[in-house]
C-alpha cells in the first residue's frame, strides 16, 4: 500500500467538528436545506491522534433501519477516543448518513423513496435532469471523504466541509437482512477511464488486506456487468473505491432495525483490526476484541460472491429447507413452494455450490422471485474492465 498522507499534526475538521492532535470532537456536517426551515445535518466525530498517520473514515446508517451499523460506528469512535495518545492518524466517523431514513426507521428516505446508497458520484452517470436532494447530499458527503470539490461557490463547497480529512480508507457499516450471516463485501476494482489495469490491481491488493483484517467472512461483489447494472458503483463504498480510487468496503452485520450486541462487538473489533493494518494503532488494545470475535468462519473454503437467488418459477408460499450459514452443493433443494393449504407445488434447487447468507423476507413468492441471498462459488477476476464482465 502506498504511504498514506499524514495529517501534518494539525487540526482536522469536518463540518463543525474540529479536533486538535490528541483530541476528539463531535459536530455536524450540513448537507442541505429543509423546506420548513433549518438544515439537514449529518452527525460527525473526529478522533485526531497524537501522532501523524493515515485517515480512516467510518460511515453507518446510510439505510435508516440498519441499527447495528450505526452502533458499530458510534462504539468504534469511543474506542479510539480512549486511545488518542496511541493513535497515529485520524478516524472520521459519520454514524448516520441518512437521518431522513432513521427518523422513520426505514431503508429509504422520505425525499423520494429511493435507495440513498445509489446516488454517490459516478462520472459516467448520465441524466437530463438536475440532481435531486439525495444525490446532492451524497455528493457533498463524498466531497468531504475524498477532498474533492463539490458545489463550488456556495456554503456546501469542500472548503466548508473538510480540512485535512481526506480518507486513506473507508468502512461502510450496514446490515443485510433478518437472520442473515455477517460478512464483508469485497468489490471488484474496475479499470478503464479512471485507472489502468496495473493501477486497479494495486488498489485491489490494498483493499484485500483491509477486508481480511476486518475478520468477517469475505464475499466478493457481483460480476462487473451486474455491479454496474445495480448501480453499486454509486454506493458509498463503491464510489469511494471505484471513482476516487480509495480502498473502501462494506460490512454487513446481520439483521436490521435492532442492534445485535454480538455483531456489534464483532463490528468494532473489525474496525480496530483495520486500524492496526493501516498503522493507526500498533496493536489491538485490551479494551477491544480480536477481529472475528463471535463469528463463525465461512462453511466453505473456496472463494464466493454474492448472488440473489435462485428464483422460483411458480407462485405460492416458500418453505426454506436450509438456514443461514448452511453450505450446499449444486442440485440441493434449498426451498419448497407450497400452496396456501400446504400442498407442495414445486422445489427450488441450487444451480451452483455455496452457502446461505440469508433468506429472502416474506412468506409469499411470485414467479421470478429470489428465495434468498447466497454466497456462491466464484472464479471471476477481482480486477475487471468496467465495460466488460468477469
Amino acid at each position: 500500500m502506498d504511504e498514506p498522507d499524514a495529517d501534518g499534526g494539525g487540526v482536522v475538521a469536518v463540518g463543525s467538528a474540529s479536533a486538535e492532535p490528541g483530541t476528539l470532537d463531535r459536530g455536524w456536517l450540513t448537507v442541505g436545506d429543509l423546506p420548513t426551515g433549518g438544515t439537514e445535518r449529518l452527525p460527525v466525530a473526529v478522533a485526531n491522534g497524537a501522532a501523524d498517520g493515515p485517515t480512516l473514515w467510518l460511515t453507518g446508517g446510510v439505510h435508516g433501519d440498519e441499527a447495528t451499523g450505526v452502533a458499530v460506528v458510534q462504539d468504534a469512535v469511543a474506542t479510539f477516543g480512549d486511545r488518542l495518545a496511541d493513535l497515529a492518524g485520524v478516524v472520521v466517523a459519520v454514524p448516520v448518513v441518512s437521518p431522513a431514513g432513521l427518523r422513520r426507521n426505514a431503508r429509504e428516505t422520505y425525499y423520494a423513496d429511493e435507495d440513498p446508497n445509489r446516488h454517490f458520484p459516478d462520472a459516467d452517470a448520465e441524466s437530463a435532469r438536475p440532481p435531486k436532494l439525495q444525490e446532492r447530499i451524497d455528493t457533498r458527503l463524498y466531497a468531504a471523504i475524498t477532498g474533492e470539490s463539490s458545489d463550488e461557490g456556495n456554503e456546501f463547497s469542500v472548503d466548508a466541509v473538510g480540512t485535512d480529512a481526506t480518507a486513506d480508507a473507508l468502512i461502510d457499516c450496514h446490515t443485510a437482512g433478518v437472520g442473515s450471516e455477517p460478512f464483508a463485501i469485497r468489490d471488484r476494482v474496475l479499470y478503464g477511464d479512471r485507472r489502468n489495469e496495473a493501477e486497479a490491481a494495486a488498489l485491489s491488493e490494498d483493499l484485500g488486506r483491509l477486508v481480511e483484517a476486518f475478520g468477517l467472512p469475505v464475499v466478493r461483489e457481483y460480476p462487473a456487468a451486474e455491479y454496474v447494472e445495480e448501480n453499486l458503483q454509486r454506493s458509498t463504498a463503491g464510489a469511494v473505491l471505484n471513482e476516487a480510487g480509495i480502498p473502501a468496503f462494506t460490512a454487513e452485520l446481520g439483521a436490521h432495525s435492532v442492534v445485535d450486541d454480538a455483531l456489534l462487538d464483532a463490528g468494532v473489533a473489525g474496525v480496530v483490526g483495520v486500524a492496526v493494518e493501516l498503522g493507526l494503532l500498533d496493536e489491538v488494545p485490551e479494551s477491544a476484541s480480536e477481529p472475528g470475535v463471535g463469528v463463525a468462519p465461512a462453511p466453505v473454503e473456496f472463494p464466493v460472491r454474492r448472488f440473489r437467488g435462485p428464483t422460483t418459477d411458480i407462485s405460492g408460499l416458500v418453505r426454506h429447507r436450509v438456514a443461514a450459514g448452511d453450505a450446499f452443493d449444486e442440485g440441493d433443494v434449498l426451498a419448497s413452494v407450497v400452496d396456501a393449504a400446504g400442498a407442495e407445488r414445486g422445489t427450488v434447487e441450487a444451480d451452483r455450490d455455496g452457502y446461505v447468507l440469508g433468506r429472502a423476507e416474506g412468506l409469499a413468492v411470485y414467479e421470478g422471485d429470489a428465495i434468498g441471498s447466497l454466497a456462491v462459488r466464484d472464479a471471476g477476476d477481482l480486477v475487471v474492465p468496467r465495460d466488460g464482465d468477469d
